[in-house]
């Protein structure tokens, strides 16, 4: 994984927010293995980058 030194992770609600969704549904998603994050002592943290990379790999094209 690529260091940048200005990478700011998201919490459970910035992430929620980035998404639309409700916290609770985050912490579905973790607990289901839907989407990974970073745990850090009992904080769940998200890499805005591999949430982007999550984002594209979940899309689905029209035909």
């Amino acid at each position: 994984m690529k260091k940048d030194k200005n990478l700011k992770l998201m919490g459970i609600e910035e992430l929620a927010n980035y998404l639309g969704l409700g916290k609770q549904t985050i912490y579905n998603w973790l607990y289901q293995k839907k989407i990974s994050g970073i745990k850090i002592g009992k904080v769940w943290r998200f890499d805005p980058n591999e949430i982007d990379k999550w984002l594209k790999s979940c899309h689905i094209r029209k035909k």
